[in-house]
């Protein structure tokens, strides 16, 4: 029975790829082929050598994820899925995919004390569901004011085994929240109405809008942000925000304009701002 090595069907995907930037086609190349004939990264190496039948079903399905990417729909989309902090996210046309740059907003998160945590705009719910499953001891609220994306965070919420310990609400920014957080989190959108003509396809044609801009100057969720969240914060909580890689000063300010303290623009891994944190004063004796 004639066949391919794994190494050619790589090589050739590469190939099918090559409108691509080179480091995109290498890694979504592998990426795709892994998903196909269902391989671990460790397997994927071990295995190049092997000899692929010509009617291996597997030739047919990863022809079509070829085809996807080459018409630029992201490989989360293909796949459904994203990882997130190390756990897989399920993706569909109603949310965001996670993106790693996001993990810095986490990250910051996770280095102070909460024990309840609120996490507006959810989308996949990678951060809130991240946020809880990092914490045992803690719950928390999700909200989306997308039902699409909401049922999407559910679901990611019972694969990782947090649906009791965080509630998904549909809800415009705080308008149908309740009770008080020791942390809030959100990644709003924020591209400006000019920048996101500029964006890529796979972003521009595949992911939703209405998650990716507000329009105008892309400020107007920090602004509503800094000025509602206060009052659901308990003295001494947190609010922490993803922000674009030039928005860090003028979302500083907006928090600083509402009363935080000890507001903090930190960078990302490659040294763009990414988050800006503020807290809401302590209580005083």
């Amino acid at each position: 029975m004639s066949g391919t090595t794994l190494r050619a069907l790589w090589l050739s995907a590469r190939a099918q790829l090559a409108a691509l930037p080179k480091d995109e086609a290498d890694r979504d190349a592998r990426l795709l082929i892994q998903a196909a004939f269902r391989l671990t990264p460790a397997g994927f190496t071990a295995e190049l050598g092997r000899i692929v039948p010509e009617d291996d079903p597997c030739r047919d399905h990863l022809d079509w994820m070829l085809t996807k990417r080459a018409q630029r729909m992201p490989v989360s989309h293909i796949l459904r899925e994203a990882l997130f902090w190390g756990r897989a996210f399920e993706v569909t046309s109603a949310t965001l995919a996670p993106r790693g740059d996001t993990e810095t907003l986490l990250a910051e998160a996770l280095s102070v004390p909460f024990d309840r945590v609120l996490d507006l705009g959810t989308g996949t719910g990678c951060l809130g569901i991240s946020l809880v499953a990092e914490r045992a001891a803690a719950r928390g609220v999700a909200t989306d004011i997308s039902a699409e994306a909401l049922a999407v965070a559910m679901r990611n919420a019972v694969r990782h085994g947090v649906e009791k310990r965080l509630d998904c609400q549909q809800s415009d920014w705080l308008a149908q929240v309740s009770g008080t957080f020791d942390l809030i989190v959100s990644n709003p959108p924020y591209i400006t109405d000019a920048a996101f003509a500029t964006l890529a396809p796979e972003v521009r044609e595949y992911e939703p809008k209405t998650a990716l801009t507000p329009g105008g100057d892309g400020l107007e969720p920090y602004r509503i942000l800094c000025a509602q969240t206060p009052a659901y914060l308990v003295p001494g909580g947190w609010l922490m925000v993803e922000v674009g890689y030039d928005q860090g000063p003028a979302v500083a300010a907006l928090m600083e304009g509402a009363g935080f303290q000890s507001v903090t623009v930190v960078a990302d891994l490659s040294g763009n701002d990414r988050v800006v944190r503020g807290q809401r004063a302590p209580l005083t004796l």
